[in-house]
């Protein structure tokens, strides 16, 4: 049998290179005779230094490959083996990507007792107002008012116009935005709606909260342009009843227009 040509760039060892039979022993006393298959070809990593590959024949590793590198010394023809690997190959099924599990969540991931913190250099945050001690407002420790809450203080951190960006779009692109099929279907939209509540800020004058618990919207922020069958103002259709007619026997009631 003649050896695959050597795909690297070192130069080519022929005593390594024909040295298949004393590779492939090495990878079945790793795996076991019925675990290897066909020798695939064979590399040269180094200066006596050889990889040759053989076909995995475990059915749970389908496109992997047994790598199995020999070298030998200077002068000597003695082929030794330094390491016997499982490699994955181009049709290898693997794992994905590693990604780090804050990257990995996705909205409605984090649960009850789960902890996320935000980056501190999260652009979706930028810092609130500093030296509440000197401002009157915040002197005592009674509970700021909404209006406080506004301009960030008692926050650490308040939204960014990014944040602020980015919470927009993902509303009017969500279910309760101009766009989702219930709002095509309305006949009103919710800022002319008596059950929606305004909201404070940049952002309440696009969007505010549906409080009709008949809504599937309600307790959520929807856009000012969605609109659902529940609008406060949405009248329903009065049914016309046929009016009855008067034989000359008696009451029967007949259907105008039918004999």
């Amino acid at each position: 049998m003649t050896p695959p040509a050597s795909t690297g760039t070192a130069k080519r060892d022929a005593a390594l290179v024909a040295a298949i039979e004393t590779a492939r022993q090495a990878a079945v006393e790793e795996a076991g005779a019925g675990m290897v298959g066909d020798h695939t070809g064979v590399v040269m990593e180094d200066e006596r230094l050889a990889t040759h590959t053989f076909a995995c024949l475990n059915p749970a590793y389908v496109g992997w490959m047994w790598a199995v590198t020999l070298t030998r010394v200077s002068r000597s023809k003695h082929i030794t083996v330094n390491e016997v690997v499982l490699l994955s190959g181009p049709d290898a099924i693997v794992a994905p990507e590693w990604l780090p599990w804050s990257e990995r969540l996705r909205p409605g991931d984090l649960g009850p007792g789960d902890v996320l913190p935000a980056a501190p250099d999260d652009p979706r945050l930028i810092a609130g107002l500093t030296g509440e001690d000197d401002l009157e407002s915040v002197a005592s420790q009674s509970p700021l008012h909404p209006g406080e809450w506004e301009i960030g203080l008692g926050r650490i951190r308040v939204l960014s116009p990014l944040g602020r960006d980015d919470a927009s779009d993902r509303w009017v692109s969500g279910d309760f935005g101009p766009l989702a099929p219930m709002a095509r279907q309305a006949s009103a939209e919710c800022s002319t709606c008596g059950f929606m509540l305004p909201m404070g800020g940049p952002l309440g004058q696009s969007f505010a909260v549906c409080a009709n618990e008949i809504s599937p919207a309600d307790g959520h922020v929807v856009a000012l342009t969605f609109g659902c069958g529940a609008h406060s103002e949405v009248e329903a259709e009065v049914e016309v009843r046929p009016a009855a007619a008067q034989d000359e026997i008696g009451w029967d009631p007949l259907e105008l227009g039918h004999s």
